[in-house]
C-alpha cells in the first residue's frame, strides 16, 4: 500500500498536468480583420488627422477576443488613427473612458492556476491588439481600447495631442448592437400627416405650450397622471446626443407578450440603466422615447419620458415630456411621501447646462397642473406630488455652448416655494 500511494499521487499530477496543458489550447480568438465590425464604423478628420472608429458588439468581442467580455462589463472599442502630420502625436485612452482597462486587468480574471502558458498566450494577444498612445509622423496605427460596458448609443472623445500641447478632439455617437430601445420602435415620419403639423412663430408658441392638456393619463384617457413639466426644441438625432451627453441612458422597448424579440442579448448583464419604463399616455399614445439617469446606489432613479409634438418653431421639432424621480420603492412604502416635480424639472436644466447641451432657455405656466403642499395630487399609480405648475423649455445645440452664453428667454418665471 505504502508503495502504490506514491504512484498514485504521481498519476494524478500528471493527469492534471496533462488537462492543463490540453486547456491551454482552448484560447483561439480569431483576427479581427475576419470580423465585419468595420462595417458600422465612422470617421472623422481634420487637417492632420483622421480617426476612425467602432464599438464590438457581443458577440464580436467574444469573436475577437475569445472571452465573453460583456458580461464582465468591458466593451472593446477598435480605433485607427492616421497622423498626418510631419510631427509625432499621442493618444489619449483617458479620453475615451476615464476608467479604461488596461489590456492585462482585462486578463486577469481569464488566467488559470498552474498554467502559466495559457496565462502568458492570452496576455501577450491583448498587448498585442490593444492600440498604443504614440503616433509617429506620416503613419496609421490601429488597435482595441477596452472600455466600461454601454448599451444603446456609445458616446466617447477621442484626443490627440502633439508636440504644441494642443489638443485634437473626434467626437463619437456609435450605436451599439444588442439593445432594442424603445424609441427605434416608433414611426417618427408618419406620426402626423402634413396637414396636423403647425409651425409657430415665438409668440405663438408660448401660448400654444400654455394651452397643452396638463397631464398624461392612463391608456384610454380616464385617469390622470403627473403634469408634463418640460419642453425640448430640437431635430431628434441632436436630442438623443445631448441627453446621451448628460448621462441619460436609452431604455429598451417593453416586452409585451411571449413573441417579443429580446431586448438585450443573453450575454449582456443586467443593467437597471437600460430596463423599460412604464407606459404613461399623451396624444393618445403611449410615450415615443424613454431615457434613465441612474443615481449613486439604488435609491432614487430619474425617468424622462418624451412624445414628439406636431409643433414646430424655428423649423424645428418640438418636444413635450416629463421628468420624475423613483425613490427606490419607498414611495409605496411610506403614505405621506410626496414627489417634488418641480426639483426634478429643475435637476434636469441644470444636467442639460453643465453638459453644455442648452443654447436658450424659459418657462411657461401650464394649464391646471398646479399642486401645493397643502393640496398635493395624486396620479391614477398612487404618486402623490406637488408642482407649481410651470413647464421649463428649453432649445438645446448640437454644438457645445459655454455656460456664460446661454441665453434666457423673458417669458415667466416660476414662484419660490
Amino acid at each position: 500500500m505504502r508503495n502504490r500511494m506514491p504512484r498514485l499521487c504521481f498519476f494524478l499530477l500528471a493527469l492534471m498536468f496533462s488537462i492543463v496543458i490540453g486547456c491551454a489550447s482552448s484560447f483561439e480568438p480569431r483576427p479581427p480583420e475576419e470580423i465585419n465590425f468595420r462595417e458600422r464604423a465612422q470617421t472623422q478628420s481634420d487637417g492632420k488627422f483622421r480617426v476612425t472608429a467602432a464599438v464590438l458588439s457581443a458577440d464580436e468581442a467574444q469573436a475577437v477576443f475569445g472571452f465573453a467580455l460583456y458580461k464582465k462589463g468591458i466593451q472593446p472599442i477598435w480605433l485607427e488613427i492616421e497622423n498626418k502630420d510631419d510631427e509625432p502625436t499621442w493618444f489619449l485612452p483617458y479620453s475615451v473612458d476615464p476608467d479604461y482597462f488596461p489590456p492585462l486587468e482585462v486578463t486577469y480574471p481569464y488566467h488559470r492556476t498552474f498554467d502559466s502558458r495559457f496565462n502568458d498566450q492570452i496576455d501577450r494577444y491583448f498587448l498585442k491588439q490593444a492600440m498604443g498612445m504614440h503616433l509617429p509622423p506620416d503613419s496609421v496605427r490601429s488597435g482595441f481600447v477596452f472600455t466600461n460596458l454601454d448599451l444603446g448609443t456609445k458616446n466617447f472623445n477621442v484626443d490627440l495631442v502633439g508636440e504644441d500641447n494642443l489638443p485634437h478632439t473626434f467626437t463619437f455617437f456609435i450605436p451599439v448592437p444588442g439593445l432594442r430601445s424603445d424609441h427605434q420602435d416608433v414611426d417618427f415620419d408618419n406620426l402626423y400627416a402634413a396637414a396636423e403639423m403647425k409651425p409657430y412663430n415665438q409668440d405663438g408658441f408660448r401660448k400654444a405650450l400654455k394651452d397643452l392638456p396638463c397631464c398624461v393619463t392612463n391608456e384610454d384617457g380616464t385617469q390622470q397622471g403627473a403634469p408634463i413639466n418640460l419642453v425640448i426644441v430640437a431635430d431628434g438625432l441632436d436630442l438623443l446626443r445631448v441627453l446621451i451627453r448628460s448621462g441619460w441612458n436609452e431604455t429598451a422597448a417593453a416586452q409585451n407578450d411571449s413573441s417579443s424579440k429580446k431586448t438585450i442579448t443573453d450575454d449582456i448583464p443586467p443593467d437597471m440603466r437600460y430596463k423599460p419604463v412604464a407606459p404613461l399616455y399623451y396624444y393618445g399614445r403611449q410615450q415615443d422615447a424613454s431615457f434613465r439617469e441612474p443615481r449613486v446606489g439604488s435609491f432614487e432613479r430619474n425617468k424622462l419620458r418624451l412624445w414628439l409634438s406636431p409643433m414646430q418653431v424655428e423649423g424645428q421639432e418640438v418636444w413635450v415630456g416629463q421628468v420624475s424621480r423613483d425613490y427606490g420603492g419607498q414611495a409605496s412604502a411610506k403614505t405621506d411621501h410626496k414627489l417634488d416635480l418641480d426639483e426634478v424639472r429643475s435637476f434636469l436644466l441644470q444636467n442639460l447646462w453643465y453638459a453644455q447641451g442648452i443654447k436658450k432657455y424659459g418657462f411657461v405656466k401650464g394649464n391646471g397642473a398646479e399642486a401645493s403642499i397643502s393640496q398635493p395630487k395624486t396620479t391614477f399609480r398612487g404618486t402623490t406630488y406637488i408642482s407649481d405648475g410651470f413647464r421649463v423649455v428649453m432649445w438645446l445645440s448640437p454644438e457645445t455652448v459655454p455656460l456664460a452664453d446661454i441665453e434666457v428667454v423673458d417669458w415667466e418665471i416660476p414662484p419660490e416655494k
